[in-house]
């Protein structure tokens, strides 16, 4: 999003294996100790900070003028695609890839739940885009915000030919050259690592007290 409104950036990785989530300087930005998070230095009055991917993408919507309808109708057009990723795309597509990927157990229940679930909205998606070339005809966030939980469709075992229309969607979005420039930052940092076990237990096993706990501890490493 950042790209495609040609707005400048500087990008500090947060290293979620290592514990960098739970800093107090980053728990001042993002308290749900998660990525992403945005802090904009240019707003009026104090810098303004924010969590939630759908909540920064609309931020940077209308700070920029950009990829969001100006009358209403357009509006809450691309608004309900935006929530439909925040509510179920993105949380069935994380939870497939928790337990096909990183689940120390295999739960075939589980595994089928979200396999099917996925499979669902996808088709849901591919049914939008019949006839269109974006989600909502014109190119906006609800198309940034549904495309990462597609591209990861390889590693949760769902081949797109399928939906054929979203294939054709995810190509065209791939093609865009602000998302290649977006996609290119974080290669250096994402390479092939693999989570040990105190790293998995830091990430999949958090409560309100291993969290606080958590904090301390990185607190504690900073001072």
């Amino acid at each position: 999003m950042l790209e495609e409104c040609e707005l400048d950036y500087e990008v500090h990785p947060v290293d979620i294996g290592r514990g960098d989530q739970f800093k107090p300087e980053f728990l001042a930005i993002s308290p749900n100790n998660r990525i992403p998070a945005l802090v904009d230095h240019t707003a009026e009055g104090e810098p303004l900070s924010m969590f939630e991917s759908g909540a920064i993408l609309v931020y940077l919507a209308e700070k920029t003028g950009r990829l969001m309808p100006a009358d209403s109708r357009g509006r809450f057009d691309v608004l309900q695609w935006l929530f439909w990723q925040v509510g179920g795309l993105g949380p069935m597509a994380g939870q497939l890839g928790h337990f096909l990927n990183y689940s120390d157990t295999r739960i075939d229940y589980a595994v089928e739940r979200y396999t099917k679930e996925y499979n669902r909205l996808l088709g849901v998606l591919n049914h939008q885009l019949g006839g269109r070339d974006y989600i909502c005809d014109d190119y906006s966030i609800a198309d940034i915000a549904c495309w990462p939980w597609v591209r990861s469709h390889e590693r949760l075992a769902q081949p797109l030919d399928e939906f054929p229309y979203v294939e054709e969607w995810f190509n065209k979005i791939a093609d865009r050259p602000a998302v290649e420039r977006g996609i290119s930052i974080g290669a250096a940092w994402w390479g092939s690592r693999e989570l040990d076990d105190e790293s998995r237990k830091k990430l999949f096993n958090q409560t309100a007290l291993s969290v606080s706990e958590l904090a301390d501890e990185a607190g504690k490493k900073d001072s």
